[in-house]
């Protein structure tokens, strides 16, 4: 098998970045469509002061889910209307939609993210829901998004959860690459990790720790600060090739079990992979240490650490087992594991880290 890695064709941060936006729609086509989420749509959008028109741009609202339906009304935007680039601008779904449409279509893609909740911006693949949210299978497109641009500044004024939920899926990210290392299992690109998918998940593994509660702090805010801009590129450009580039494992796949369970469909796609991870740890039998500095994190920037926390509070064994079952299914990432997969073993890791999760909540408000 081959090692392969998968990069975006550029990928620009800063404050104001945003305003590079119709130059470089320029470089690839003459008649661009923005595919925007609500919040560009009604406000980041018309208070930008770039002129649309005479720029040779269209803005079109989102639906609201990468699903079939979604996607079938803008490719016939796309024929109708003669653009020859597309713009995905919001959060990961209508990030994963702009980037299955562009790929049908033939069109070069520019994503712009105006949260960092998800390492969704720089790869070449995207999750499909169903209409009603459930997740269906990942697709992959031909190539990367041609270019990634990230306005720090809009990114410090979207409300912080969002931050906190790219570092959940960030988190992952180093151990599900080091898990297909060692499993020599393919990536997300069908090839084996190469070295600098694994350096860089591990690079974001490293910044997360370092720099993760004072970019919280930074976003709170609203300010561009050193750490932000730290966590904004492990949370787009580190974890967006550590994950492709290094593969996936059980924190995602758990992720996806999840989704069966509606009670879970108000949590963002981090937080859900953040106790994703806590339940890998336990699955593979990992060292207290390990297991102590993942908790220490989560409980420091704030994210989930109990099935409460996730909408689960109530949810049996049997409910618990529906989502094990779904996570554990032959064509899930977490059979990338170091350890044989049984949906009996999944459900138990998942109480394992719920308990871990509750003692340490306890001891804390002692």
């Amino acid at each position: 098998m081959l090692n392969k890695a998968f990069f975006p064709g550029k990928y620009i941060q800063g404050a104001g970045a945003f305003n590079e936006l119709p130059s470089l729609v320029n470089l690839f086509g003459k008649q661009g469509l923005i595919l925007a989420s609500r919040s560009p749509y009604g406000r980041i959008i018309p208070e930008s002061g770039i002129n649309l028109e005479a720029n040779s741009l269209s803005v079109e609202q989102f639906g609201g889910e990468c699903c079939e339906e979604e996607l079938s009304r803008v490719e016939t935007l796309i024929r109708e209307h003669h653009f020859d680039v597309l713009v995905g601008m919001g959060g990961g779904k209508v990030i994963d939609t702009a980037k299955i449409a562009a790929d049908r279509e033939n069109i070069p893609v520019i994503i712009v993210p105006t949260i960092a909740s998800t390492d969704a911006p720089c790869s070449g693949c995207a999750v499909l829901y169903t209409k009603f949210g459930v997740y269906q299978s990942v697709y992959y497109q031909k190539l990367n998004p041609a270019i990634v641009l990230v306005d720090t500044n809009i990114i410090a004024n979207a409300p912080v959860r969002f931050l906190v939920a790219g570092m959940g899926d960030a988190l992952a990210t180093w151990f599900e690459a080091k898990s297909c290392s060692e499993t020599r299992s393919r990536n997300e690109c069908g090839g084996l990790a190469t070295l600098s998918g694994l350096n860089l998940a591990r690079l974001c593994y490293e910044t997360l720790l370092k720099d993760g509660s004072a970019a919280k702090t930074a976003a709170e805010k609203h300010t561009v600060t050193d750490a932000l801009e730290h966590i904004v590129e492990a949370n787009i450009l580190l974890s967006g090739i550590g994950f492709e580039s290094g593969g996936l494992a059980s924190a995602h796949s758990i992720h996806n079990g999840f989704t069966a369970l509606e009670e879970t469909h108000a949590y963002y796609h981090g937080e859900k992979v953040a106790f994703g991870l806590l339940a890998g740890l336990q699955l593979n039998g990992a060292s207290e240490e390990e297991i102590e500095t993942v908790y220490s994190f989560c409980e420091e920037v704030g994210l989930p650490t109990t099935l409460a926390e996730i909408g689960l509070a109530n949810a049996d064994r049997e409910r618990l087992m529906s989502a094990a079952l779904k996570a554990s299914s032959s064509n899930e990432f977490i059979h990338h594991e170091t350890v044989a997969i049984t949906p009996e073993k999944v459900l138990e890791a998942m109480l394992a880290a719920n308990t871990t999760g509750q003692k340490r909540k306890k001891a804390a408000n002692a």
